[in-house]
C-alpha cells in the first residue's frame, strides 16, 4: 500500500496540482492586498466612502447582517475583475502558439483514395468527387 501511494504522489498530475495550489494562494493574498490597500481606497474616493457592513436586520432572535454580505459581492467582483485583467495582460505578454497543421494519418488518406476510385469508376452522373468533399 507504501508503495502504491509514493507512485501516486510521485505521479506528475499530484505535483503539478500541488505546485498550482501554493502559487494559487501566494497569488490569492498578492491580489487580496491589491484590492484592499489600493482599489478599495480608491473606490471609496470616488463613492464617498460609502460601507454596507453596518447594514443588517433582526427576525427574532436572528440577525442578518445583509451589507457584510453586500461587501463581500462587491470585494468578490472587483478581485474578479483585477484577476480577470492580470490574465488578459500576462496573455499578451505571452507568445501566441501557432495552430499546427493536421496532418492526415494513413486510414483517411486510403478512405478518400477508395472513394475516389469508386466515384471515378461510377458512371451516374449525379455523383461528382467535388460533392463528396465538401
Amino acid at each position: 500500500m507504501i508503495k502504491e501511494f509514493k507512485e501516486f504522489i510521485s505521479r506528475g498530475n499530484v505535483l503539478d496540482l500541488a505546485v498550482g495550489v501554493i502559487i494559487g494562494g501566494a497569488f490569492t493574498s498578492i491580489v487580496k492586498a491589491l484590492v484592499n490597500y489600493l482599489i478599495n481606497p480608491l473606490i471609496g474616493l470616488c463613492v464617498g466612502g460609502i460601507d454596507f457592513s453596518d447594514w443588517s436586520f433582526k427576525v427574532f432572535d436572528a440577525t442578518f447582517k445583509i451589507g457584510s454580505f453586500i461587501n463581500s459581492v462587491i470585494n468578490f467582483l472587483i478581485i474578479a475583475f483585477v484577476v480577470f485583467l492580470i490574465v488578459k495582460f500576462v496573455n499578451k505578454l505571452m507568445p501566441q502558439k501557432e495552430e499546427e497543421e493536421v496532418i492526415p494519418d494513413n486510414t483517411e488518406l486510403y478512405l478518400k483514395e477508395i472513394r475516389d476510385a469508386l466515384v471515378n469508376k461510377s458512371d451516374s452522373s449525379t455523383f461528382s468527387n467535388e460533392e463528396y468533399n465538401k
